[in-house]
């Protein structure tokens, strides 16, 4: 028998990607959307095979509705604390009355439960759902994929293309940054809402590369010896976030300001995945950190 999967946030590219992985398997996927979302991507949803249901989040009745002979709910959404914990607990509620015996909640992101709470926002907002979905009578799985491997093409410090610059902090010139494509997240993603037997955290990546290895992998797909190059320590980099954060109180109501970003930034080289979980799903193709340098930069 086919399984039914929600996917909240489905008009977002993950969400997306997650109802296409899902219908691939051979899912019933149900694609819950706001009523004011784009009409161009509920179309693509449709012509997916999705079941689109229109919502508004703020009346329980239509998500206990929605949710109603669902296996799974599996939820894209992302934004801040109005989106990842106020809207998320509502889904929670009403796929909790529904009798939804599982939940994926949006954690593609690092794994923050070894961070020091504070150290970032948004990862804070995430932590704070998960002590409200943990107390719960539903079985959650949380899937850390690190950092999504776009943000290598984005010139951001980790690599610079503009620049021809890769950098670190601290003593972390050899330090594994994970990274996954939001192809494999998604596949991936899919394939443990259909297991009935996840565990409540899941680890995967892509590939896993550090600064130095990344500088050698640029130089033999360009032959551009980039430089490699330290820019502070990580207490000094911590420190210089609090006081961006300080200066830019307007950034609290942006999901990617800048001193978020740095956030992000600094959790990458303070934690990393213990252990992948890649191998659960035989059938996913990972992409290599050669493939994926290969994609943009020749």
């Amino acid at each position: 028998m086919k399984k039914n999967i929600l996917v909240a946030g489905a008009t977002g590219h993950l969400g997306l990607m997650i109802c296409k992985a899902l219908v691939s398997q051979g899912a019933n996927v149900v694609a819950l959307v706001r009523r004011e979302s784009d009409t161009e991507k509920i179309q693509s949803l449709s012509q997916l095979g999705a079941m689109v249901i229109e919502v508004d989040f703020s009346k329980d009745s239509e998500i206990t509705k929605a949710c109603l002979g669902v296996d799974c709910v599996v939820s894209a959404l992302a934004g801040l604390a109005e989106v990842i914990i106020d809207t998320q607990k509502a889904l929670l509620d009403g796929a909790i009355t529904a009798g939804v015996k599982r939940f994926i909640p949006s954690d593609f992101c690092t794994d923050y439960q070894p961070l020091t709470p504070g150290e970032s926002r948004n990862f804070d907002l995430r932590r704070a759902f998960k002590g409200y979905i943990d107390e719960k009578d539903i079985r959650p799985t949380s899937i850390f994929n690190g950092a999504f491997a776009d943000i290598l093409k984005y010139n951001t410090p980790i690599l610079n293309l503009k620049n021809k610059s890769v950098a670190y902090w601290g003593d972390k010139a050899n330090w594994k940054l994970d990274f996954t494509t939001m192809e494999n997240t998604a596949a991936f993603t899919a394939l443990a809402a259909l297991d009935d037997e996840t565990p409540r955290d899941l680890h995967i990546a892509s590939f896993q590369i550090s600064p130095r290895i990344l500088k050698e992998g640029v130089k033999a797909i360009t032959g551009q010896d980039f430089s490699l190059q330290k820019l502070s320590d990580l207490d000094e980099f911590a420190a210089n976030i609090k006081k961006q954060r300080l200066e830019n109180p307007s950034g609290e109501q942006e999901l990617y300001a800048k001193w978020q970003q740095a956030q992000y930034m600094y959790s990458m080289f303070t934690t990393q995945h213990p252990k992948l979980d890649n191998q659960n799903y035989g059938e996913i193709e990972w992409t290599s950190e050669g493939e994926y340098l290969n994609s943009f930069l020749k």
